[in-house]
């Protein structure tokens, strides 16, 4: 298969995931994108697992509460059905990046390239900028930092790339404009 036609593939199974409402069903695509994965399977399930876990553990924390709240019962079916979708979607997208490549998936198109680009250059930018981060903390602790101080750095390193965003959101606008992504 073509690598645009493993994208095609992939966003039409992404949607079918996302209508799916039967656990059953959730579970057999989870089990069918395992299969696939073939030996990278437990890795892409870790990372997906982790990837997940905030917000499905955040969302699902505060819907149980509030449920419990109004009806005095925990939905168990919808938070099933709910995790298995986001733990489906997410596995799926992890084993499509592993396995297509995205600059010939997108070769057929000159804005969609140019885009993939600009966010490649941003993601390299930025995984720079954070261990940049990482290694200014290491070396203003002369023993290994605690975890409040990790949190302190993160908070700080956030806050920074917020600043920095903000800043180049305009320009990378204008830019994006000038080149005709936006015509």
């Amino acid at each position: 298969m073509t690598e645009p036609g493993k994208l095609a593939a992939y966003l039409i199974i992404l949607l079918a995931a996302s209508w799916l409402t039967s656990p059953a069903w959730l579970a057999a695509g989870l089990g069918a994108v395992l299969m696939l994965s073939g030996l990278d399977a437990g890795r892409l399930l870790r990372r997906a697992l982790l990837a997940t876990a905030a917000f499905s553990g955040t969302v699902s924390l505060a819907y149980m509460a509030y449920y419990w709240w109004q009806t005095r019962s925990l939905p168990l079916d919808w938070l099933l059905t709910v995790n298995l979708r986001v733990l489906l979607m997410a596995l799926l997208t992890f084993l499509f990046i592993a396995r297509v490549d995205l600059f010939q998936a997108l070769a057929f198109s000159r804005r969609l390239s140019f885009l993939l680009v600009l966010a490649v250059s941003q993601s390299l930018g930025l995984k720079r900028t954070l261990e940049e981060f990482r290694l200014g903390l290491q070396s203003r602790c002369p023993r290994p930092a605690g975890l409040r101080a990790r949190y302190r750095a993160a908070a700080h390193a956030a806050a920074w790339l917020l600043d920095r965003a903000l800043a180049n959101a305009h320009e990378s606008a204008q830019a994006m404009q000038s080149r005709g992504v936006f015509r």
